[in-house]
C-alpha cells in the first residue's frame, strides 16, 4: 500500500536535495519533484553533498546508496554527526530492496527508501509524508518555543506580584496584632472580633501570596538548595512544637516519635522546615477536632523518612493523580473551613526532590492518610 499524507499543509518552496551520481535518475526526480513546487539542488557524490548541505540548507535528503567515495550510509551517519536533531530527514534511494539493506539504511538514520527504477505516484506520497512530519515538527517546536516564553513571563509576573503584596499584607497582619494586643487602647469584643478576622484573613493571604512567589521562583529554575549539616530531629520537634500551637485551636494533639534523636544530614534547613509545616498544617486541616496527629522519624536504607499520619478522609482514588500538582484541589475539605491554594504539596515536592529524595501518600485502612518524604544521607 502506497504510504498517504493530508493534502491540507502546502508544501510548496520545501528544500530537497537529491544526491545520485546518475544524472537519468536526477533528472527524473528533479521533473517530478518540480512540478510539486519543491526547490530543487542535486549532488553527485556524498562529500559533494556534505558541502551543498550548509548552502541549501534542505528540508529532505534523497540519498543513493551506491556512489563514488563514501557512499550513501556513511553520508548519511555524517549528516546526523553534523546536525543532530536539526538535520533534515534522509530516503535512500536504492535499486535494492532486501531487508538487510532497509535495515541498515534505517540504522544509519535514514527514515525511509525509494526503490529503483521510480514510481512517481508513490515517490511524491513518501517525500510528501515525511515533508509534512519535518513541518509539523518545526511548528510544534515554535508552539513549545512559545509556551515557554510565556510560562516564563507569567512566572515573572507572579514573582513581582507576589513580591510587591507580601510587605503591605504583612504590615496589615502587623497591625491587627498590635491592635489586638491594646496598643492602641482597650477594645469591645465587637472590635476584638474584627480585628481577628482581618488579622486571620491577612494571614491566609500571606500565606497564598509566599507559595505563589516560591512556584514562580521553583518554575524560573531559581530554587537553589543551602545545605548544611544540620540534626533532622531537631527540626522536627521545633515544627511539632510550633505545631502544637496550632492544633490547640482545634483540640488535637501532634506526637513526635524518633528512631534516633541524633539524626545529623546535610539538607536545606529552612526549607525542609517549609515542608515539614506544611504537611502538619495540612494533617490539622483535615483532621476533625481533637485528633493526635502522629509525626516520625525513621531510618531506611539510604537516609531517613519522615512520616505523617493524620485522621483525615484521606485521598480519593480516582484523584491521586492531582496530589502533588500546582494548583489541584481535592474534592475532600478541611474541616474547620481552613483555606488552601492547592500549591502547598506540589512546592513540597519541588523541595524534596531537589534534595534528591521523594515524597509519597498513602491511606491507612484503618482511616486517615500518611504522608512520608524519605531523604536519602550523603
Amino acid at each position: 500500500m502506497e504510504p498517504s499524507a493530508p493534502n491540507s499543509i502546502d508544501l510548496r518552496g520545501r528544500r530537497i536535495l537529491v544526491v545520485d551520481d546518475d544524472r537519468l535518475n536526477v533528472r527524473i526526480l528533479s521533473n517530478i519533484l518540480k512540478s510539486e513546487g519543491y526547490i530543487i539542488a542535486d549532488a553527485n557524490s556524498g562529500e559533494r553533498a556534505l558541502e551543498v548541505y550548509d548552502s541549501f540548507n534542505p528540508d529532505l535528503l534523497l540519498l543513493d546508496v551506491v556512489m563514488p567515495g563514501i557512499n550513501g550510509f556513511e553520508t548519511c551517519r555524517e549528516v546526523k554527526k553534523r546536525y543532530g536533531d536539526k538535520a533534515a530527514p534522509i530516503i535512500f534511494i536504492t535499486a535494492k530492496s532486501e531487508s538487510e539493506d532497509v535495515v541498515e539504511g534505517l540504522s544509519a538514520g535514514g527514515v525511509d527508501y525509494l526503490p529503483k527504477p521510480f514510481d512517481g505516484k508513490e515517490a511524491l506520497a513518501r517525500i510528501k509524508t515525511h515533508l509534512q512530519i519535518r513541518l509539523l515538527m518545526e511548528q510544534q517546536k515554535s508552539l513549545v518555543e512559545q509556551l515557554s516564553n510565556a510560562n516564563a513571563a507569567k512566572n515573572k509576573f507572579l514573582g513581582m506580584a507576589a513580591h510587591d503584596l507580601r510587605n503591605p499584607l504583612a504590615s496589615i497582619r502587623g497591625l491587627a496584632e498590635f491592635l489586638r494586643e491594646g496598643v492602641g487602647g482597650p477594645l469591645s469584643q465587637d472590635q476584638l472580633d474584627l480585628i481577628n478576622t482581618i488579622h486571620d484573613a491577612s494571614q491566609s493571604m500571606l500565606v497564598m501570596v509566599n507559595e505563589l512567589l516560591d512556584v514562580a521562583t521553583i518554575e524560573s529554575g531559581e530554587l537553589k538548595i543551602h545545605g548544611e549539616n544540620r540534626n533532622l530531629s531537631d527540626l522536627i520537634e521545633k515544627c511539632v512544637f510550633l505545631g502544637n500551637i496550632e492544633a490547640g485551636k482545634k483540640g488535637s494533639h501532634i506526637e513526635f516519635h524518633a528512631e534516633d534523636r541524633h539524626v545529623v544530614m546535610y539538607f536545606d534547613g529552612a526549607k525542609i522546615k517549609q515542608v515539614i509545616d506544611n504537611l502538619l498544617s495540612n494533617a490539622l486541616k483535615f483532621s476533625p477536632p481533637s485528633s493526635t496527629i502522629k509525626v516520625s522519624l525513621t531510618r531506611f536504607d539510604k537516609g531517613w523518612s519522615v512520616s505523617v499520619i493524620d485522621n483525615g478522609p484521606g485521598i480519593p482514588e480516582n484523584e491521586r493523580d492531582k496530589l502533588f500538582k500546582d494548583f489541584s484541589r481535592l474534592s475532600v475539605r478541611p474541616t474547620s473551613g481552613e483555606k488552601s491554594t492547592g500549591l502547598g504539596l506540589a512546592i513540597c515536592r519541588k523541595i524534596v526532590e531537589a534534595h534528591h529524595g521523594h515524597i509519597t501518600a498513602t491511606n491507612i485502612p484503618s482511616g486517615g492518610c500518611e504522608f512520608k518524604i524519605s531523604i536519602p544521607s550523603n
